[in-house]
């Protein structure tokens, strides 16, 4: 089976939620992307910040919370989502570098084609992808298997003119896109291409999407998915890295090649009715050495590992005892700020310079463990989890807390794995 290591390459594997994509011509690419807006730092365990303890209390409380910058729990600005490094064309092939969203919640890839005028199209940073200029570029026939997959949830009829398959994607949110259903070369690295790789040519929006987005890299379970197309050649499982500011993330095809990698596995929860998704089971949260007190049955929706959302959501009970506990760890900053969005549990940190964080841990089934890091734990100075819709909802794990962790999805053995400080 192959990886993609090349997307570990500095310059070239960026990763928060966004990726570069190259399409056109001979020699399209897609390499890792930075982005996203949340704050991100060093991950994993005890060793996660320049300094523990501080403030009153002995070890045995010290090694429970952790001592921070205040700078360092800052919001990243939101124009530095998608920033990242400019890969250059091949000397004799056309290329069109367009940067993506990479979600792990969506099945159909797309960007943004010619033509795509505004305000149908929202504005991008990168010039939109233009078919014309690719010898590779193919618009899917209706009634080919390949349109076929699009199935009724994502199918839009046919063009009455050419014969042109057309998609449509309606996202939870309220957002949709629509257009030519295509295929062209896609290559992930020098090493790694992926030909006739299927995806939506959009030429309308609806909603609010970023300009610093031209579209988005699908890595869901389900048929049309990146990880579907690539299934065979790299066996059904796929990794990235989410990134600190000043680090190089990755994102990866395939299972790890060195064997010293050490991955803690949780099981994968298969449900034929949303293969979309990749479900795994929560079972503890623990805040400042102690878990929290909440009954099993609150965790028995499961949770989705999602890249393309920023916080973490929990059932209504999960965050309930969650934000009770990381208050009165957090007592010596009230009092409490003004929400920031979804978010109730805000301090204004201006006349501290220096904070202690209490530590937060995801225990999920099979014993793997994310230990987060204060970047992680606070967005915007806020505590950077929000509570589901209701008690019935599946809860998200979202990028902020994922930062720094190899996540690694091995689909075909079932399982979701974590690697801490990998980026």
């Amino acid at each position: 089976m192959g990886r993609s290591g090349e997307g570990r390459e500095e310059g070239v594997g960026w990763l928060e939620r966004c990726g570069r994509w190259r399409g056109g011509g001979e020699n399209a690419t897609a390499s890792g992307g930075g982005g996203g807006g949340a704050p991100r730092g060093r991950g994993g365990g005890e060793d996660a910040t320049a300094s523990e303890g501080g403030g009153a209390g002995d070890h045995h409380e010290h090694k429970h919370f952790m001592v921070v910058p205040t700078s360092s729990l800052k919001h990243i600005p939101e124009d530095a989502a998608c920033s990242g490094h400019k890969d250059s064309a091949g000397e004799h092939h056309a290329t069109m570098s367009q940067t993506v969203v990479v979600d792990t919640s969506s099945d159909i890839p797309w960007v943004q084609c010619l033509p795509c005028p505004i305000p149908q199209c929202h504005l991008q940073k990168d010039p939109f992808y233009d078919p014309a200029k690719s010898s590779t570029f193919a618009p899917i026939t209706c009634g080919s298997p390949a349109c076929k997959v699009l199935g009724s949830s994502y199918g839009n009829g046919c063009s009455t003119t050419t014969d042109e398959c057309k998609y449509i994607v309606n996202y939870g949110d309220g957002k949709a896109t629509t257009g030519t259903y295509v295929t062209d070369t896609l290559t992930m690295s020098p090493t790694i291409v992926v030909k006739d790789f299927r995806f939506g040519c959009s030429h309308a929006v609806r909603g609010s999407f970023s300009n610093q987005n031209a579209g988005i890299l699908a890595l869901g379970g389900g048929r049309g998915s990146l990880l579907e197309q690539t299934a065979e050649a790299y066996g059904n499982a796929f990794s990235y890295c989410i990134p600190q500011p000043s680090s190089a993330g990755f994102l990866s095809l395939g299972g790890p090649v060195e064997a010293s990698l050490k991955f803690a596995h949780t099981p994968l929860i298969k449900n034929k009715h949303a293969p979309t998704f990749y479900i795994v089971h929560l079972e503890a949260i623990i805040v400042a050495g102690k878990q929290l007190s909440v009954p099993p049955t609150a965790f028995a929706t499961g949770a989705v590992m999602d890249s393309g959302a920023v916080v973490t959501q929990l059932p209504p009970p999960v965050y309930a005892a969650l934000r009770t506990a990381f208050r009165s760890a957090m007592a010596a900053y009230g009092p409490l700020a003004a929400p920031v969005r979804n978010l109730d549990t805000c301090y204004d940190f201006t006349r501290f310079p220096e904070v202690k964080v209490p530590k937060v841990s995801l225990v999920f089934a099979g014993g793997a463990t994310l230990e987060l890091d204060p970047a992680s734990i606070m967005l915007d100075g806020c505590l950077a989890f929000a509570a589901t819709p209701g008690e019935e909802s599946v809860g998200f794990i979202g990028n902020v807390q994922q930062q720094t962790y190899e996540v690694l999805y091995d689909v075909g053995g079932g399982s979701v794995g974590f690697r801490p400080a990998a980026c």
